[in-house]
């Protein structure tokens, strides 16, 4: 892992020989023990350096964070875009026995989207909505683990509007899609950690064949950023085997939601409508009212 292209690591470095000799410590320590730090508390962290919390809440305003919150997200990001499988099965709660994981599972995904709320910039969400409510064919796009909440967000956004279309980013045809595609289409790329290359080789391919891109994704550090025309960011603040999927699933939810609310038309020539005529006269879904449910 390249350390020093890390913004946190990189202001550790430039900043080691203003530092006090204490300061210096914790700074050479995190430097060489990044997914050490990331995991630890004040007091651990000042334990394991022998120097005092007091020492490390001045090391890190030193640095230039808020607060040790701050600095642990940033450390983070730059951790969990590096880790291996093997790194997230050896994780604390990963291994061994189980009894508590349950907790520990819904108190982090509670922590996620508390982090999620307070962090979202709902004037990019406002843009992502409006991108897709006024673009004519909407692609979304995913691949990976990433595919799902791309599904997701697609078939939502099916029961809402016409012109949806979702794409697997690991399917070479996807190109094919985006090639096709009507002028200035509206690609909705969702990527998660680890990022696979295909959606950053298709994500150039869409901004070349000139339509917007617009990028949700779980970390700053993504690498599809330079290439989309808007990024809506949705942190965790844990690390996991898979990753989180709440923030993203909520982002999904919020979109599919607001564009509904803005439908003005729920006539019987309205989308929704015609999709329940088509359910209906195809026996598409199950129908509580049915008297012959079992012939």
């Amino acid at each position: 892992m390249e350390t020093q292209s890390n913004p946190v690591i990189k202001n550790i470095g430039e900043r080691l020989g203003s530092l006090t000799p204490k300061g210096r410590v914790l700074g050479e320590f995190t430097m060489q023990n990044p997914r050490k730090v990331v995991f630890m508390t004040t007091k651990e962290f000042a334990e394991a350096c022998e120097v005092s919390e007091a020492t490390v809440v001045r090391f890190v305003a030193q640095l230039g964070y808020d607060g040790y919150a701050d600095f642990l997200q940033e450390l983070r990001d730059y951790v969990e875009t590096g880790m291996t499988l093997k790194d997230r099965v050896d994780l604390p709660g990963v291994k061994g026995p189980g009894t508590n994981r349950l907790h520990r599972v819904v108190f982090d995904e509670m922590n996620n989207l508390k982090k999620f709320y307070e962090t979202v910039d709902m004037k990019t969400l406002e843009r992502f909505v409006k991108a897709v409510e006024e673009s004519e064919s909407v692609y979304l796009i995913g691949s990976r683990i990433s595919y799902t909440y791309a599904y997701y967000l697609g078939w939502a956004l099916t029961k809402v509007r016409k012109g949806i279309r979702i794409l697997k980013g690991s399917d070479s045809a996807a190109i094919d899609w985006m090639a096709n595609a009507p002028a200035q289409s509206l690609a909705v790329m969702i990527a998660t950690s680890r990022y696979p290359n295909e959606l950053i080789r298709l994500s150039k391919v869409v901004r070349r064949l000139g339509h917007a891109l617009y990028l949700i994704t779980d970390n700053k550090l993504c690498p599809l950023i330079p290439f989309a025309n808007e990024t809506l960011i949705a942190p965790s603040k844990s690390i996991s085997l898979i990753g989180s999927p709440t923030a993203i699933l909520c982002v999904a939810n919020y979109i599919a939601l607001e564009l509904a609310g803005r439908i003005e038309d729920n006539g019987p020539d309205s989308h929704p409508e015609k999709l329940e005529r088509v359910y209906l006269e195809n026996d598409i879904l199950f129908d509580l009212t049915a008297e012959k449910l079992w012939e």
